[in-house]
């Protein structure tokens, strides 16, 4: 095992691709999302510094970026091929370095194994690395295990390393909202005030009963070891093996009728069946997402009866969750994703890669 693990996660990625095949548009509030067209339905997929300063960030809709951002701002659509093929050129980058394991996590982002008396000289020397290869920007967190790791390349945000460790993670964290650990989102930062648990301490010190009690054996455990920062340590090099594939669209117009919305459905569960299917990989589980005008979004979902390998198995599992919408609301955005039966050797790291988006 590696006695550091560090988390590296690259500066305002997307941007900083667009920005490093258009050098004018450095130093501009540079906007990715969609077709690139702010009148169209669609949300940010990321936002330059520059373009945050003013309020505009990952999720938001772009015709709400639009109305934030100033005169100079530049609308652009999503590359997937082009941030893709920087993604290769970063990891490739990171794998060249001596004595270092990498387990990639997204395209943007990879935890590094190193055994190394000065981490933060091996993290220094990757940001170089990449950058040199690349021209890109990546920040670098060090920690003794991943979640701190992870969490730690936040307060090195950009260009910068922080490390963070059992030794200071009370003295950085433990005053902190339970929203800033790695996996603890507002619903679940919700659940925990309930219990009186709003700091990151007010976790570590919480009774493990009453949490096994609100969130089960296996993630009230998990959650009550986030709040004293303890995780897993060891950086797994192994090829990731995808979980699941989904389909998503975000229509131009509303989705008035149970008759369109099945329709669409249909569509794309056949996709995503056929991404599964191209994988020789049998489907569990399929779930719908819907998003209802003007932006409420739900998602479900429903196991298989068995593992199927017939489309319509999978359409029909989609067109059912779809017939439990409520008919009266007018739908614009559905999603289905179709969840594989996991290979029988080798371990996975999930990862669900999402097509047709708007």
């Amino acid at each position: 095992m590696a006695d550091w693990v560090l988390h590296v996660d690259m500066d305002q990625f997307i941007a900083a691709v667009e920005v490093r095949r258009r050098p004018e548009l450095a130093g501009l509030p540079v906007i990715v999302g969609g077709r690139g067209d702010p009148t169209e339905r669609a949300v940010v997929s990321t936002a330059s510094y520059e373009a945050r300063a003013y309020g505009i960030g990952s999720g938001m809709p772009l015709r709400i970026a639009a109305r934030k951002a100033p005169e100079d701002a530049v609308f652009l659509p999503v590359d997937h091929e082009e941030y893709a093929a920087a993604s290769d050129e970063v990891m490739a980058t990171l794998r060249s370095l001596p004595g270092v394991v990498v387990e990639l996590i997204g395209w943007d982002e990879c935890f590094l194994g190193v055994d190394a008396e000065d981490p933060d000289r091996v993290a220094r020397t990757a940001q170089k690395a990449v950058l040199d290869a690349t021209g890109l920007h990546c920040s670098v967190g060090i920690g003794d295990n991943k979640v701190r790791a992870k969490i730690a390349t936040e307060f090195g945000k950009p260009q910068g390393v922080f490390r963070l460790t059992a030794e200071n993670w009370f003295e950085v964290m433990g005053e902190r909202p339970t929203r800033d650990l790695w996996g603890v989102g507002p619903k679940v930062s919700k659940r925990l005030a309930e219990h009186g648990i709003t700091t990151v301490r007010e976790l570590a010190d919480a009774d493990e009963g009453e949490l096994v009690a609100e969130f089960g054996p296996r993630m009230g455990v998990w959650y009550h070891g986030l709040g004293a920062g303890t995780g897993p340590a060891v950086v797994d090099d192994s090829p990731w093996v995808a979980r699941s594939h989904s389909r998503e669209t975000t229509y131009q117009q509303n989705l008035t009728t149970p008759e369109q919305v099945a329709d669409a459905v249909r569509g794309l569960a056949a996709s995503a069946f056929d991404d599964c299917a191209a994988e020789g990989r049998p489907v569990v589980r399929v779930h719908l997402k819907v998003r209802y005008a003007p932006f409420e979004t739900k998602t479900f979902g429903r196991k298989l009866a068995a593992p199927t390998t017939r489309r319509d198995d999978v359409v029909d599992a989609a067109l059912a969750l779809s017939a439990t919408l409520d008919p009266t609301r007018e739908v614009r955005l559905l999603g289905v994703r179709a969840e594989m039966a996991m290979p029988e050797t080798g371990d996975a790291v999930e990862r669900t890669p999402v097509r047709g988006r708007i």
